[in-house]
């Protein structure tokens, strides 16, 4: 009995340390979009989308180890929520790094054309979104439920933010219609940003899941 309890804490140990190493790409690729396009880096652009594939198997891998998990120890109470909800972050944190890849594959059209003084208005999106999604991911490596729950405070900032933007960038869409697929990909990638903030809520729920049992998604 020693034996299994101490092989089902390895792989819950296992699960959680994939989840986090998933997240710590997904951010990656998402300031290597934003810094290629603030910084007109093709090859940083192009790192978003390569390295979202790394993503892609972790959340394979994850899924897998999971189900594995669940039906070898038959996990229940807050083991079974860990394992579920994991399972859970993973998907959000795959969406993020699609996200992240939408935000590169526009900027590497941008980058075609002169640079648009109004690019660098993204980077305080970019950093509330950053943050947003930092501090979800900490909160869960951490077991901090006190600071799950300051994720959605901080996500009503981030949306915010993109509503101000995005009604900036309609306006200078009137003003200089000859730059309308520059500003159309800049609002795309804004909106790109917005969901991270999304995606990263969800995180931060699932976490107070895990260490409260409390279910606060649609709250």
């Amino acid at each position: 009995m020693t034996q299994i309890l101490s092989d089902f804490q390895e792989s819950i140990n296992k699960l959680r340390k994939d989840v986090i190493t998933m997240a710590s790409t997904a951010e990656l690729n998402l300031e290597h979009a934003v810094r290629g396009l603030l910084e007109r880096n093709d090859s940083l652009c192009k790192a978003a989308i390569v390295d979202d594939e790394d993503v892609d198997q972790l959340e394979k891998q994850i899924d897998q180890e999971g189900l594995r998990i669940l039906a070898l120890y038959n996990p229940v109470a807050s083991d079974l929520r860990e394992v579920v909800s994991t399972m859970k972050m993973a998907t959000n944190i795959e969406r993020v790094s699609d996200e992240a890849g939408n935000v590169a594959r526009r900027a590497r059209l941008m980058l075609k054309n002169p640079e648009l003084p109004e690019t660098k208005l993204i980077e305080p999106v970019y950093t509330l979104a950053a943050r947003i999604l930092h501090e979800s991911v900490r909160a869960f490596s951490e077991h901090d439920l006190e600071g799950a729950r300051q994720v959605d405070k901080r996500d009503d900032a981030l949306d915010d933010a993109h509503n101000v933007l995005v009604k900036k960038l309609r306006k200078r869409m009137e003003e200089n219609p000859t730059k309308l697929k520059d500003y159309l990909d800049l609002m795309f990638m804004v909106r790109s940003l917005e969901r991270v903030g999304d995606h990263a809520t969800n995180i931060a729920e699932d976490t107070i899941f895990i260490e409260s049992a409390e279910d606060i998604r649609h709250t």
